[in-house]
């Protein structure tokens, strides 16, 4: 989602799709800046410049508004990984594009990531299980084209596939909270070496070209 713009006057007319986007935007920005709990429908409806009914008529409560917004951006997280996966053929540069997914997520929707990832609702069941959710499609992803290329067994296949992810999610949040002080293109490279080096020592028995 990438509407992240000031938000229209009040009363102005929007259709209920660009309505509903225009809420998450703020939501976002709210529930970023204050946590959840200490946000409340007010304060996101005021960020939004609509009446606080007009809130409720998208989203019936301030749950349901957190769980579409953290799942608005988990799709989006899980649909980077997809795309990094399927636009290459190469094992190593599948594996950079896989970990430089989670850094552009992270650099371009930097509070989005923070939703996801260091949200003081995660002990919540409904909250954690849309992230859990979107952790689990990115190793399906991952652990796929592992078992394809590598030739491991499922288990062992979504084992390494789990690395690959916590390596990608933990090397990206901790380049944003440094201040990017290694630039992004030098920290991708150092994290796919690590990552590739680990997965590079697996044979790789199904070549692109070879069904």
């Amino acid at each position: 989602m990438t509407e992240a713009s000031a938000p229209p006057h009040r009363g102005a007319r929007l259709s209920r799709s660009a309505r509903r986007a225009q809420l998450l935007v703020a939501a976002r920005d709210v529930f970023a800046a204050q946590g959840y709990h200490s946000a409340a429908m007010d304060d996101i409806a005021e960020k939004a410049g609509v009446s606080k009914p007009v809130l409720y008529q998208h989203f019936p409560g301030k749950m349901e508004l957190y769980r579409a917004l953290l799942t608005t951006y988990a799709d989006e997280l899980v649909e980077r990984v997809r795309t990094a996966l399927s636009h290459h053929t190469d094992n190593h540069a599948r594996a950079r594009a896989s970990v430089a997914a989670y850094f552009d997520f992270v650099a371009d929707e930097g509070s989005s990531f923070r939703l996801i990832f260091e949200s003081d609702l995660r002990g919540e069941p409904e909250a954690a299980a849309v992230v859990e959710g979107a952790s689990s499609r990115c190793i399906d992803l991952i652990a796929e084209a592992v078992t394809t290329d590598a030739g491991l067994d499922a288990a062992r296949a979504r084992l390494l596939a789990v690395g690959v992810v916590g390596l990608s999610q933990v090397t990206a949040q901790y380049w944003l909270d440094s201040g990017k002080v290694v630039p992004r293109d030098e920290a991708v490279e150092l994290a796919t070496g690590l990552a590739w080096r680990g997965l590079a020592g697996f044979p790789l028995i199904n070549p692109p070209g070879t069904g």
